[in-house]
Parts: structure tokens; sequence; C-alpha cells
């Protein structure tokens, strides 16, 4: 029996939160943790937690990377900071690999040639890939990773959320309030005083967002790989540069170890929408040949034909925006709905500020934990009424 509608000015009771990614589940996890309202939500999701991008990602933290954008750098210092909390919270390297990591440059050349090894370079790593003295990124007190899947699903279930397989069609709107969402063949009316939709690329789909931004997909490629020798991978992080041949465009392939011993590869990334349904989504193969191309010349751990295991190829659709920044905020015109999407390729970095944020606004009215006024969803409307759309 659900529970009766929250009283006008109280925080909501019941909230649906649509998309079971990492947005969706630390937005589950800090509704039902706050301070004085906690709140455990249900949560629809149609495949199934971290079906899609955040299961897929590379599961890399980056504490200054955004530091060029202001509002963004705000949001990623403070999801750090909270990454590093929920590590220890919830056993985080145990749990879901959350470790600190190395972090280098590298720019592997086109023809490899002899070279000796550089001090920076971790063993593992062949001294041909390296074109140049490779350059620190990023130390241990800047960097980390996690499993992106399993920590999206440690937080969902660190929730107690209710997890409900389905296809959510609409938000229903009553009065110009969000009042619940209709689900793909499920009779009636998921009740709800707040509905958060957090579908990543599949956010447009729904009228209430597309009436106001437009959400695209980047098809972005990986790998993941177990060496034949995992005790010989350190935790370094390498973000490549790399032109297959004079005249190529270059690629920004990315590499990073984790601690199960295996290393995710990933790159080679297009615009296009995805699919209605995640679980069909299927890597490209002359992009998937690529990236195991360039974990080859990496190094000989990571070469099919010397032993290294081919453990996943795989593909997901990262959100993007129109101006590159997230949308997080409660959305014009309809009170109680709140989207957050459009992180691109730092979902799994911003993931738990943004949560955060949303369960602040929605049980106090307003975010205290970063400033949400750069992400509004308003800011489209504006936009549009230049244009006279």
């Amino acid at each position: 029996m659900s529970a009766a509608p929250a009283a006008a000015g109280a925080p909501p009771r019941r909230v649906v939160i649509c998309g079971g990614g990492v947005v969706g589940a630390c937005t589950a996890y800090f509704l039902s943790t706050h301070a004085s309202s906690p709140t455990v939500p249900t949560l629809i999701e149609r495949c199934a937690p971290a079906c899609a991008a955040s299961g897929k990602a590379g599961g890399f933290l980056a504490l200054d990377w955004c530091d060029s954008t202001p509002g963004l750098s705000a949001l990623a210092r403070a999801s750090y900071a909270l990454h590093r909390r929920l590590a220890a919270d919830l056993g985080g390297a145990a749990a879901y690999g959350f470790r600190p990591v190395h972090t280098l440059s590298v720019c592997v050349p086109s023809v490899p040639k002899p070279a000796s090894p550089h001090p920076l370079l971790p063993a593992w790593v062949n001294p041909s890939a390296s074109a140049a003295p490779p350059r620190e990124l990023g130390t241990p007190d800047t960097t980390a990773q996690v499993h992106p899947g399993l920590f999206t699903k440690a937080v969902l279930a660190a929730s107690g959320a209710e997890v409900v397989i389905g296809e959510v069609e609409r938000v229903v709107v009553r009065d110009g309030r969000a009042a619940g969402v209709a689900v793909r063949g499920r009779d009636g009316v998921v009740e709800a005083d707040a509905v958060v939709l957090t579908l990543g690329p599949w956010s447009g789909r729904l009228e209430v967002v597309s009436e106001v931004f437009d959400v695209s997909g980047l098809k972005a490629h990986s790998i993941v790989l177990r060496p034949p020798e995992p005790e010989k991978i350190t935790p370094h992080c390498l973000f490549l540069s790399y032109q297959p041949e004079p005249g190529a465009k270059m690629l920004d392939p990315e590499v990073y170890p984790r601690p199960t011993g295996e290393v995710y590869i990933c790159g080679m990334s297009k615009d296009e929408n995805p699919p209605d349904d995640p679980a069909t989504i299927t890597g490209e193969p002359e992009s998937i040949a690529m990236l195991h191309k360039i974990a080859g010349r990496v190094s000989s751990q990571l070469k099919k034909e010397e032993g290294a295991e081919v453990v996943a190829e795989q593909a997901c659709y990262l959100p993007c925006t129109t101006d590159g920044m997230p949308v997080i905020g409660e959305m014009p015109g309809v009170k109680g709905c709140y989207v957050a999407t459009g992180h691109s390729c730092w979902g799994i970095l911003n993931g738990p500020a943004t949560g955060a944020a949303l369960a602040e606004l929605i049980l106090d009215g307003k975010a205290k934990i970063v400033d949400l006024a750069p992400f509004s969803p308003a800011r489209f409307l504006k936009r549009r009424n230049r244009r006279g759309a």
C-alpha cells in the first residue's frame, strides 16, 4: 500500500527514480541517507542496474581535470571527495575496486622503434610504446578509479531502494506537478510526489525533457583483457595519443588496469543515437579491432597472440548536451520533476555529487553541496526564446 501524498511544503515521501545507472543509484543512496528526512525511493530501470554506460565505462576519477570550467570544477571536486567518503563507508576497495592511481600521458608511435625504458613508464608497458618521454597527469592524491558497474550496484544496494524492471513511457503531470510515471505494459500510474529522470541519453525520449533541451548519444567502444601475468600490472592509468598512419586522424584511447588484474581499454567514439533497448548495444568490429591493435602496441601483456584473455568487447552511449554541460535540476514548468543527464565521459566521477545535490534539492528545497545554477535545465529556455522557438 502506497504512502499518503506529502503535505504542502513537506519533503516528498514518495520518490520515483527513472534510470538505474550511476546517477540514479547515487540519488537513491543520498535520498535514503539524508540526515533529517531519509526517504527510500523506488527505482525503475528498463534493463538492469548499470546495464548501459555505468557498467561499461572506465571508472576513472580525477580531482582537478574539470577546473577549466568553474561550475563543473565545483561538481567534480565535491564528487571526488564523496567518492573517497563512500569508499570508506561502503568498503569500496574490496566491494568495487576503489583505489588511487598514477596517471600518465603516453604518445604511441605509428611505427614502433626500439627504445630504452623511461623511469616514469611502468615495467609492463613496452618501451617502444612511447615515442616521447611520458608526462605525469595525476598522482594517487589527484586520480583514482572504481569498477563502475560494481560501484553503481553497491551504492544502489546500500540505498535500500525498491528496483522495478520496466520501461517508463511518460511522466504523469497533474496541475503542473509531477504525479508519477506511466510504465509500459503496467496498468495505472506509479504514483509519486517527486519524479527523478536519470536516463542518460534516453532522457530525451520523454516529452517532458525533449520540449526543453536535447540530449544526444556518443557511442564509445571498449575491451577488457586479462593479461597472462596480471600480478605484473601496476596501478598506472594511461592516456594515449596515437596516429595509426601518417595523415590519419589522431586517436586518444585510454588504458585502465583494475585491481582484479583485468585491464580496460576504451576509445573509438562517434556521435550516434542509442537504440531503444540498451541490451541490444554491440560494438563495431573495426573499432574493437583497433583497440586490440593499440593494446598490443602498449604491452605484450595485452596481446591476444601472447596469451591475453578477452573478457569483454563492448560499446556504450555517453549522454551529451548541446553546450557540453550536465543538466541537473527541476524541470521548468513541472514542479516535482527533476532531471540529471548529460555528464558525457564524467558520469562515474560526478555521479555522487549529482545524486547528493538532487537529494538536497528534493528534500530540503535547495542543494548545498554544490551550486546547481550552472546546470539548470531552465538555461535552455532562454536560448530557445532567443531563437524564437
